[in-house]
């Protein structure tokens, strides 16, 4: 008798739910832990390491370690060729499901180093395309991915450390969008833009939550700000702690 192939027991036992992100972590046959994700009419199945389709391109971790090596034999002026392109958004697409699985999982110290790599090829892309069209269609989600980092950075402070570290990493993470913006000559753009709003929410909802006001950090910058050096050194100590003097 043949064994089966189809996928019916998964299906059945396992809902989708549209409009959610729905993850798992299982152990395979051999033992290894991988990523599942439901999707309409079947399932993800990904690697918890490196590339999630657990292949290595010409012999590197990723794809993208792969063409910063090309860039390493053949110097600056490496273009991305057609072919490289089309490799390059196939890596994209499957961090981006990653990334979302963890996040679903709350494992946001992978979401956020998923986020990283992702951000990171953005970067080399922009500095090797030869297609500035296909470069800006790739521009255009680092929002939403630098949105997820922060994000993910930000809870799994607020996991470790507590409600003042998770301030710190969104208020970095609103500096980078600061800066994202100026970039592009959109800097007025940046208090209606709904990912920074978004941010601005979680910020003060963990103010609420745990009753913190400005931290220590925030009263620093201000300090400068106003340049009350003063106060500013003052802060610093408290910031450092005792016997840092």
């Amino acid at each position: 008798m043949a064994a089966a192939r189809d996928i019916d027991s998964i299906l059945k036992s396992w809902e989708f739910q549209p409009g959610e992100v729905t993850a798992r972590l299982l152990k395979a046959r051999d033992g290894r832990q991988v990523l599942q994700m439901r999707v309409d009419m079947g399932v993800l199945q990904m690697e918890t390491d490196l590339r999630p389709d657990g292949q290595r391109p010409h012999g590197a971790e990723t794809y993208y370690d792969y063409l910063v090596g090309e860039v390493i034999r053949e110097g600056g002026d490496f273009r991305l060729s057609k072919e490289q392109c089309a490799e390059a958004d196939r890596e994209f697409i499957q961090f981006y499901h990653r990334r979302l699985c963890w996040l679903s999982l709350r494992e946001y110290h992978r979401a956020a180093r998923d986020a990283d790599h992702s951000l990171a090829f953005m970067d080399f892309v922009r500095e090797h395309s030869a297609d500035d069209e296909w470069t800006l269609s790739h521009e255009q989600y680092r929002p939403f991915v630098l949105f997820h980092r922060v994000q993910a950075t930000a809870l799994a402070a607020l996991q470790d450390e507590g409600p003042e570290a998770a301030i710190g990493e969104l208020n970095r993470g609103l500096e980078r969008f600061r800066e994202l913006f100026a970039r592009y000559d959109a800097a007025e753009q940046f208090d209606q833009d709904e990912l920074v709003k978004r941010l601005l929410e979680m910020r003060e909802s963990v103010r609420q939550r745990y009753e913190i006001g400005r931290t220590l950090d925030e009263q620093l910058a201000e300090a400068i700000r106003l340049e009350n050096y003063e106060l500013a050194a003052q802060i610093r100590d408290k910031i450092r702690g005792p016997g840092s003097g």
